[in-house]
């Protein structure tokens, strides 16, 4: 299994390497043999003394002779010292919430998608029955057209927009992130701009009223900024 590092097109990627480094110190466990595969690392915040990594996982582990797969996303603190130096400050793991006996439509829809990707805590997001169906239906339109790679939709994301005490829309399930589109990272400069900002329209078009990523469009609707440059925000109001 290959191991995270930041590519090219990355602001700050010490902050990232450093982040990661602590999710799978974290995770890793230490009874049996383990495998943690990060999915991705995306800010939920980038300032310049303070930012928080969110790291979607999967962990591979063996016991009693079996293979046992899991995950979560870890929404790492980081702050910068006077010197210039970046530490981890915090880890917080998702809380995604037990399973409920009954779905949506949507909901089981997109849990079966093969054109949607979800990592463990967001698929248990979904499971809980706590993603409203604005995010889970605008998810199955984008995946008429696209492959999409969903980095965090509820859990194991800030509570407030980072830097602020405006509540995100994230934890109350009217959020989610894609980090990859088609196979290609939204991060990486080698993805073309317009497979991006297609992908941003169409969000917007399918019922987003807040998308945001690494180009500013004109309308309303969009933002764009360094939290943001590695990833499409889309939020919905229900």
């Amino acid at each position: 299994m290959r191991a995270w590092v930041p590519g090219a097109g990355e602001i700050q990627p010490e902050v990232k390497r450093l982040a990661v480094a602590a999710v799978v110190k974290l995770l890793k466990p230490t009874d049996t043999p383990a495998a943690i595969e990060v999915i991705d690392a995306q800010y939920g915040g980038i300032l310049s003394s303070s930012a928080s990594v969110l790291v979607p996982c999967r962990v591979y582990s063996i016991r009693a002779n079996r293979l046992i797969s899991g995950g979560t996303t870890v929404d790492v603190r980081l702050s910068k010292s006077s010197q210039g130096t970046w530490r981890v400050t915090a880890t917080h793991p998702a809380q995604p919430g037990a399973p409920v006996a009954s779905l949506s439509s949507a909901a089981r829809q997109v849990l079966a998608s093969e054109q949607i990707t979800l990592p463990p805590a967001s698929a248990a997001d979904i499971r809980s029955g706590q993603v409203h169906d604005s995010v889970l239906t605008t998810m199955l339109e984008l995946a008429k057209t696209y492959r999409i790679g969903i980095s965090v939709i509820r859990s194991g994301h800030p509570l407030d927009v980072f830097g602020t005490d405006r509540p995100s829309d994230h934890p109350r399930g009217r959020a989610f992130d894609t980090w990859q589109i088609n196979g290609h990272a939204v991060v990486s400069p080698t993805t073309s701009r317009s497979l991006i900002t297609s992908y941003m329209h169409a969000a917007e078009s399918a019922g987003s009223y807040n998308v945001g990523g690494p180009y500013q469009l004109s309308g309303a609707a969009y933002f764009s900024d360094a939290t943001h440059h590695d990833h499409v925000h889309a939020g919905f109001r229900t």
